[in-house]
């Protein structure tokens, strides 16, 4: 996605001066912007199709923006990418809880960051397929990838970008055990850092937002995850 617009939320001149001159080999067009505040300004009046957001910003912090992104009805399924010196376990958590898609702990190489970005937009493109077999079902659960919805028993389902990627690794494999770092292997990319306690986060918000349908995504002891075949639950 070559044309891509990416939103740079950071109050740092430098590190701005530093992505700016990095991602510009890229082909993106940049906002940039110093406080959450112009972010959401911004977000409120234009498509962009990536986010970078810090979180220790002047005003409102990063995490407060970031809870207000995913209320923009359109913003929902746009990857943002945390960018912060915070790399505390309960950071990380929390930001993932929030509905970020991914999280680069500062110092980072602007290499790894637009690699993670490209994931990003990959990610995106994959979910607005216009393929139409694209649709998996299980029950009364069902994921339609090419319009990215997915609902339970007819309601629509409000799920974060990273939720619905799991939800779909899930439904189009049924049945089958996978170990956490073969669930962020499909749909992250191989060799890709992450902890077992993000894994479990976003597969515990995922169920949460399932409601009943929840119970369908099995934790195996020792192993990982499935999602149990209808006639099974």
């Amino acid at each position: 996605m070559s044309k891509a617009v990416i939103l740079i939320i950071e109050d740092d001149p430098a590190i701005q001066e530093l992505l700016s001159h990095a991602m510009s080999r890229e082909g993106w067009k940049l906002l940039q912007v110093k406080t959450g505040e112009e972010g959401i300004k911004i977000l409120k009046s234009r498509t962009v199709n990536c986010i970078l957001l810090d979180i220790m910003l002047p005003g409102m912090d990063g995490f407060k923006v970031l809870k207000k992104i995913k209320e923009i009805s359109q913003c929902k399924n746009i990857p943002v990418i945390m960018t912060t010196a915070k790399g505390e376990e309960s950071d990380i958590v929390t930001g993932l809880e929030l509905g970020a898609d991914d999280y680069v702990i500062k110092p980072y190489s602007p290499k790894v960051l637009i690699a993670r970005v490209r994931a990003g937009l990959r990610r995106q493109e994959e979910g607005v397929s216009d393929n139409p077999a694209n649709v998996w079902q299980q029950g009364e659960l069902k994921l339609d990838a090419a319009r990215h919805t997915a609902f339970y028993g007819g309601s629509q389902l409000d799920l974060f970008a990273t939720e619905f990627a799991l939800l779909k690794h899930f439904l189009s494999n049924p049945d089958i055990v996978f170990s956490r770092n073969q669930i962020i292997a499909a749909i992250r990319g191989p060799d890709y850092p992450v902890t077992d306690r993000s894994v479990d986060v976003q597969i515990l918000g995922l169920r949460k937002k399932l409601g009943k349908a929840g119970d369908m995504i099995e934790t195996i002891r020792g192993v990982g995850y499935r999602l149990k075949a209808p006639e099974e639950t």
